[in-house]
């Protein structure tokens, strides 16, 4: 592994000169939870749940396709089934929504009826002709039409034409009409079937336009990463021009107002009831008026103090363009990273409903069919399985911020361009799988530690809505936002441990103070990037999204047999959003590493022989301008030691108690609510 031992005491930023494994302990614990996932689906599989999952089975215990055990109390389990492969349901359309399961009895068959069957000779007939019993076992084809137990043994009439879904082996009806009623009720606007149809027919026939509009959305986005650092500028003043404009605006809006109702209350036109009112209008405008004066002088006062910082902003915006040029693959990771998340989940979704039919089999009592129900340690399975959706989840996207990390770092701290590698994005990944998992999969950890009790707590919420009485909601609501805030503040300075340690190959702990201290001591520009930063990509996202609607209107012009175009360019304009977002929020995190790189750089060197700047000659500019007015002054000394850092790491020991106490009140008020429920 290449490994070294982990430099704890060191307090000098060192970029890119040593490399050393990073928490490993939490490599370990990583590595044995992945294997503790791998075993939940090796048991899966070996107790059959998987081939009942693919196979299918029927209400007695039966698993399609193969030879069966006996079950203990079913008279009609433990039948060979090898001739019968299809699992055929006999009201396929009675759907219990809320248990996610079809409430109908469930038969193997050899074959799924291909034509409409309406009466019982004809499933007598189907029967003999195929082999296939559409009845309850203890039926004989010969028996369907004179049976009096048809009526809830054997299939609802007229039965429909269905064919087997691929891999599952379930007969399914082909003509999909009879769950348009549990559409219907997700889709309150709808009054008939009429009106699906045609929204349907329009995104059917508009498919080509719609493939054609994701496309576009795909490649605006990718030439809005590029170009964004020249139309920053622009964008940033338009910001500040609305800004300026709606707040004074709206000030002088409300002092018009408050004079207006005040002549009006003087010239006594108005009945003595109406004086009232018109008073305690008048009082409101002015309170109202007074209000807006003093947030648009103190905004204004806002702006004018960080006008600079704005600067900062629009340089890093169009260094971070330059990064996209000298590293185009770093426009790739959102498919890598993507295409990993779909793998998984994919994965995950087939274990767990492998679980769900890893039970034991029992009977049922009021039904007398054969159910698989979790008991013990099974239960804690499914919980384990659970969380490993949250971590290994956030553990695919911390890896992507660390690749990132890691390529942007040694673009900025390599003084001579022409020498980085020619794949410096899978040197970053190679690198960050030698040296940094346990760090990604410490920050991961932390950050699933506060999600799960979050869901939980919504989740307790959605199901108790209407039941609780107001002091448990408001509770509810109080902790889900709390934890909501700190997830969000975790994967921030999350984000930048990971810069750290890509720059000084230290612990995930050691990186997070380190860059906690370098946040905090350039508070105010980091405010300033986040908030018209985010403001300028936010309007990227909407450029995108704009562009993409209207070509589509355009294109779905033509179609104008085709009136609902509601379905497809919601559609069209929800994948450009989700685009835009993908790409533009690493295109953010690239902004997000060369501040902190441009923040170490300023710390500790000050351009002087032997402490030369790393940074690009556009941020090079920014600092020989900020000299000129003063307002930048470097540290006296050689500026190698951190010489606030006792006085920071108490803070940051601090902040990190009450991270702790956060979490446990949490915990507490979660057990409360709970006991309150009982």
């Amino acid at each position: 592994m290449g490994c070294c031992q982990s430099v704890e005491s060191k307090r000098d930023w060192k970029p890119l000169e040593e490399r050393c494994c990073t928490d490993i302990p939490w490599l370990i614990i990583f590595s044995a939870f992945c294997i503790g996932m791998i075993c939940i689906c090796g048991f899966a599989i070996a107790t059959g749940a998987a081939s009942r999952l693919i196979s299918g089975y029927d209400s007695y215990g039966n698993t399609c396709g193969q030879k069966n055990t006996k079950v203990e109390g079913i008279e009609l389990s433990g039948r060979d089934q090898t001739d019968n492969k299809y699992v055929f349901f006999l009201d396929p359309c009675n759907i219990d929504i809320i248990n996610r399961k079809i409430k109908s009895m469930a038969l193997c068959v050899s074959k799924c009826p291909d034509t409409e069957l309406k009466t019982y000779y004809d499933l007598k007939k189907f029967a003999l002709d195929n082999g296939s019993q559409l009845c309850s076992y203890e039926i004989t084809p010969t028996r369907y039409p004179s049976h009096g137990e048809r009526f809830s043994k054997c299939p609802k009439l007229p039965v429909p034409p269905s064919k087997s879904i691929p891999v599952f082996h379930r007969c399914v009806p082909v003509d999909v009409g009879c769950y348009a009623e549990f559409a219907q009720a997700f889709v309150t606007f709808v009054s008939d079937n009429s009106v699906i149809h045609r929204v349907i027919a329009g995104v059917m026939a508009s498919k080509e336009i719609i493939m054609g509009l994701c496309l576009l959305a795909l490649v605006l986005s990718l030439i809005l990463m590029v170009v964004i650092r020249y139309i920053s500028l622009v964008l940033v003043w338009i910001l500040t021009a609305l800004v300026v404009l709606g707040s004074i605006g709206g000030t002088g809006v409300l002092w018009w107002l408050y004079v207006d109702h005040r002549n009006a209350l003087n010239e006594k036109t108005t009945s003595v009831f109406g004086k009232e009112v018109a008073a305690d209008n008048v009082k409101a405008l002015l309170v109202y008026a007074i209000g807006a004066t003093i947030f648009t002088v103190v905004l204004l006062l806002l702006m004018f103090f960080m006008r600079k910082r704005v600067a900062l902003t629009i340089t890093l915006f169009h260094v971070a363009g330059k990064v996209f040029i000298h590293l185009p693959l770093l426009a790739l990771q959102p498919f890598w990273t993507f295409l990993s998340l779909m793998l998984f989940w994919v994965y995950w979704i087939a274990v767990l409903l492998a679980l769900g039919t890893a039970g034991n089999p029992v009977k049922n009592n009021s039904t007398g069919l054969v159910e698989y129900q979790n008991k013990g340690p099974l239960q804690y399975m499914v919980w384990y399985h659970a969380v490993g959706l949250i971590w290994i989840s956030e553990f695919i996207l911390a890896f992507q911020q660390m690749t990132i990390a890691g390529a942007v770092v040694t673009y900025y701290f390599t003084r001579n361009k022409s020498q980085i590698s020619a794949t410096p994005i899978l040197t970053s990944m190679l690198r960050a799988c030698r040296y940094h998992l346990g760090t990604i999969a410490k920050g991961s950890f932390i950050i699933t530690l506060v999600k799960i009790p979050r869901l939980i707590l919504t989740y307790i919420h959605n199901q108790l809505k209407g039941k609780e009485n107001a002091c448990a909601r408001c509770m509810l609501k109080a902790c889900v936002c709390c934890l909501w805030c700190l997830e969000k503040c975790l994967a921030y300075l999350n984000q930048n441990a990971y810069t750290a340690t890509a720059i000084n190959s230290t612990s995930f702990c050691t990186s997070a103070r380190d860059a906690f201290i370098i946040l905090v001591e350039n508070a105010v520009r980091v405010a300033a990037i986040n908030t018209v930063g985010d403001f300028v990509l936010f309007l990227g996202k909407v450029l995108v999204v704009a562009c993409t609607a209207f070509a589509g209107v355009l294109a779905l012009n033509y179609q104008r047999e085709y009136t609902v175009w509601v379905l497809p360019l919601l559609i069209v304009c929800l994948f450009a959003f989700l685009v835009a977002h993908c790409f533009l929020s690493v295109f953010e995190m690239v902004v997000d590493v060369l501040f902190l790189c441009f923040a170490v750089d300023t710390k500790y060197n000050d351009g002087s022989p032997g402490r030369e700047y790393y940074m690009d000659k556009a941020l090079m500019e920014f600092v020989e301008n900020s000299k000129k007015m003063g307002r930048y002054k470097p540290d006296e000394g050689d500026g190698r030691e951190m010489k606030s850092m006792v006085s920071w790491k108490t803070l940051y020991s601090c902040v990190c108690t009450l991270f702790q106490s956060s979490l446990k009140a949490n915990f507490q008020k979660i057990k409360s609510i709970l006991a309150t429920f009982k």
